[in-house]
């Protein structure tokens, strides 16, 4: 008897704790009275992020603010679009110029802790590679002995690439330019042999040539690049909100919500799962202190996580990003949600 009077009161504990979103900070109080918040995306590129021919932001990245814009206020637009460059991206963020990094940041230990940041979740497993002319005859990145390489400065490309060269005991020479357009200009006119980045950055690069098939992306992966938005420690309630978004996308793609099917599915669906994520049985709203709708909202707004993948970045894009690591668990892959409950 004493047992379960025991269970019953922590268990009304635990139900009573999920009614209550973790503390809110400066962060979430500034974005909630700006009715907005301010997504820090990199200098366009294709795929990833930039403007249509209206003038209007596009791709991975921003769908992932689009979808914590429409969680957060149920409209994806409430957006404010700040470019950053890869030096300017974390004073951006520490500042508050950015309330969230969504622009192919790698987590790494000392920007997770030294530099202040809490990491959302993995939105693209990745990792560094060479972009070469095809011209040059090269096969691997242990041929490139000697070469000259384009890199971005203040980034982990930077730092890998000075690490590959070492371990392997070969010289190159770095070309290094914090302007995106400006690089890629360097490498497309010869300036530098090769050009290193994220793979799925170079595939984009790739796609901007005037004969794509003139350039290969070398089989080299030289590093693991978790590629994940980024906010600021000292505002849990912001980061749990950016957090489950990105774990909405996948949740919706596991159990087969579509963009299209979304609304349709949140009135039907007798599974507890999809009730419980599309807001028909209450509770997980409240936990972080938003509408019970909020990941309907984001799944209307840009679609689940595959969705977003294929318009973006999949094969049938010009990037021709096949999904490998980056599919479901369920299919292969290592994308992974904790359950909404």
């Amino acid at each position: 008897m004493r047992f379960s009077k025991l269970f019953a009161a922590a268990a009304a504990l635990a139900i009573a704790g999920m009614s209550t979103p973790a503390d809110a900070g400066a962060v979430l109080d500034a974005i909630k009275a700006r009715g907005s918040f301010k997504c820090g995306t990199a200098q366009p590129t294709p795929g990833w992020g930039y403007t249509d021919s209206s003038g209007a932001w596009q791709g991975f990245n921003i769908d992932v603010c689009k979808a914590v814009a429409a969680a957060l206020f149920g409209n994806a637009t409430k957006i404010e679009y700040v470019v950053v460059t890869s030096q300017s991206r974390f004073p951006a963020l520490q500042s508050g110029e950015v309330d969230v990094l969504s622009n192919n940041t790698t987590w790494t230990l000392a920007r997770d802790s030294q530099l202040g940041f809490n990491f959302a979740p993995t939105v693209f497993y990745d990792g560094q590679g060479f972009l070469v002319p095809k011209k040059l005859g090269v096969t691997s990145g242990l041929k490139l002995d000697g070469a000259t390489v384009c890199v971005l400065p203040g980034t982990t490309t930077e730092l890998n690439l000075a690490d590959y060269f070492r371990a392997n005991k070969m010289s190159f020479k770095p070309v290094v330019i914090e302007n995106a357009d400006e690089i890629r200009r360097a490498y497309f006119e010869g300036r530098c042999d090769v050009m290193t980045n994220d793979r799925s950055s170079l595939a984009a690069i790739r796609s901007l040539a005037s004969n794509p098939a003139d350039h290969i992306v070398l089989a080299d992966v030289i590093s693991k690049e978790p590629l994940a938005p980024v906010v600021k420690h000292g505002d849990d309630q912001w980061f749990d909100i950016v957090k489950w978004t990105v774990y909405a996308l996948l949740e919706a793609e596991e159990y087969g919500v579509t963009q299209a099917n979304a609304d349709k599915m949140a009135t039907e669906s007798k599974d507890p799962r999809i009730q419980r994520l599309l807001g028909q049985t209450p509770g997980m709203g409240a936990a972080l202190g938003l509408d019970e709708k909020w990941a309907l909202n984001a799944i209307k707004a840009v679609g689940n996580y595959g969705e977003i993948y294929d318009r973006s970045l999949g094969p049938k894009t010009p990037l021709q990003l096949e999904r490998g690591i980056n599919d479901l668990w369920t299919k292969g892959g290592i994308m992974y949600s904790p359950p909404a409950r």
